[in-house]
């Protein structure tokens, strides 16, 4: 067990002292060793777009798994969101407003846990709960706190250390997989922090990667949809993307997002402030997410009236 900790602890290392990434478009500053007093530090790294200047205002992006984000010669997988470029290409179109991205690495081995939104787990009963809190959250369920980090400490440095728009409106937050679920109970959970999210690939089997199971027969997951039903916050003033593929793990989720996107209809949102958006052959992948990034930026953070994607 000492020498499995040891191996981990020294992968974790190594990827904290990986040099800032090369970026085609604008520029990267990193805060490396984010401390907080809520979860375990970690880099940060915030991109800047060119002609960045203190004189203007950005929005900003808030975006999880931080080291996938902007350069691939440095992620685990050879691949990358392409952020920068993306970015870089709207914002000079004038497709959405100039904005900065900060990237939230993940921890590794407790990124599930910090992803796993907590209050999912509040209709069940102890035996189940403590069964999902054991054998698939380490035992430290961490949402909250990684909330709390990003909220409390995070948003505040940015706030303070950039030129940057504080308000909802102007507020992102956005992520993949574990981080759509994240994504979208920050929105849920601090409603007058973030006032548009991301969700893509949203992994709405939330404890099983690969389940075949009904999306109404796991009662974790039923705990998810009954907690949205109960806490999505105004439509008149929030702003949320959904979409998936239909190749890999991304083959699983038509059926729950069906189910999610019933919710958000009933909750009173509608095309000016919510969308899916189905994508036929995509797979699970930062390549997948990269070719249509623009379309949750353009209809979160679009120059014209309701953001709509052409």
């Amino acid at each position: 067990m000492k020498n499995i900790m040891l191996v981990i602890l020294t992968i974790m290392i190594a990827s904290c002292n990986k040099p800032t990434p090369v970026v085609s478009s604008g520029e990267v500053e990193r805060l490396r060793d984010f401390e907080s007093s809520f979860v375990d530090p970690r880099n940060v790294d915030i991109w800047l777009p060119d002609g960045y200047s203190p004189s203007s205002r950005y929005a900003v992006i808030y975006m999880h798994d931080g080291q996938m984000l902007f350069d691939s010669t440095k992620t685990w997988n050879g691949q990358e969101w392409k952020v920068d470029e993306v970015v870089s290409e709207l914002i000079r179109s004038g497709k959405i407003k100039p904005c900065i991205v900060v990237g939230i690495w993940n921890n590794g081995e407790y990124r599930h846990t910090e992803y796993f939104p907590e209050k999912a787990l509040g209709g069940l009963d102890e035996e189940a709960r403590g069964e999902i809190v054991r054998n698939f959250l380490k035992d430290r369920p961490l949402a909250d706190e990684y909330l709390k980090f990003l909220v409390g400490e995070l948003k505040p440095y940015i706030d303070s250390h950039y030129s940057v728009l504080t308000d909802p409106e102007n507020t992102v937050i956005m992520g993949s997989s574990m981080g759509g679920l994240i994504s979208l109970y920050a929105l849920c959970e601090y409603p007058e922090i973030f006032g548009r999210a991301g969700c893509l690939s949203t992994h709405w089997p939330m404890i099983s990667p690969d389940s075949t199971t009904s999306a109404t027969e796991v009662p974790v997951v039923a705990g998810m949809r009954r907690y949205l039903s109960e806490n999505l916050p105004d439509p008149e003033r929030h702003r949320v993307y959904f979409d998936y593929g239909t190749a890999t793990l991304d083959s699983f989720y038509e059926p729950h997002q069906i189910l999610v996107d019933e919710i958000m209809a009933t909750a009173g949102y509608g095309k000016e402030n919510w969308i899916t958006m189905k994508f036929e052959g995509a797979d699970h992948s930062e390549q997948s997410w990269s070719a249509r990034l623009e379309m949750p930026l353009i209809f979160l953070l679009g120059t014209d009236a309701g953001g709509q994607i052409q």
